[in-house]
């Protein structure tokens, strides 16, 4: 799979077949970036899940639910894990996933992260992987509502443009 470039069937492929979603790193602060995706996919009908190690040991609720300390932990079989972690982390949250039963269809790696060892290790069992997007960017593109906002949704990017002197 080339992890460069992913074409509109594979991510809408991925969007239409899951129902559940596992957000690793999820924060219980209202003003962080997994919060919006959280709420935003929720609001799409999805059924999320927070799973962050120290807001459940400190009993805090992540976007009105429970957190969770692990994947295993998570009451009911994960259709795609969304990792909020940085690259280097990415790595053992997906032998996490990849311990699961059943295995879950999708590992989704968020803006800026990204693990080639770890994306080829789901894919040899048979999941799909996405790296360095977000679902619901993807999810708003694919469905015209990134246009509301006047983003141009063909020229989207999340690298920092470089300013001319």
């Amino acid at each position: 799979m080339n992890h460069d470039s992913y074409g509109d069937d594979y991510i809408r492929g991925i969007l239409d077949d899951v129902r559940t979603i596992a957000v690793v790193g999820a924060s219980p602060d209202w003003n962080r970036p997994s919060s919006f995706v959280m709420k935003y996919m929720a609001a799409k009908g999805y059924r999320l899940f927070g799973v962050n190690p120290k807001a459940a040991a400190a009993g805090e609720a992540i976007n009105g639910g429970p957190a969770y300390a692990r994947l295993a932990d998570v009451p009911e079989p994960i259709d795609m894990v969304d990792i909020f972690r940085n690259s280097e982390a990415a790595g053992a949250v997906v032998d996490e996933a990849l311990a699961l039963d059943p295995l879950p269809k999708a590992i989704w790696m968020q803006f800026h992260v990204r693990n080639d060892a770890a994306a080829a290790r789901a894919e040899a069992r048979g999941i799909r992987v996405v790296m360095n997007r977000c679902p619901k960017v993807e999810y708003s593109r694919l469905n015209g509502e990134l246009g509301w906002t006047g983003v141009n949704p063909r020229v989207l990017t999340s690298r920092r443009r470089k300013l001319s002197p």
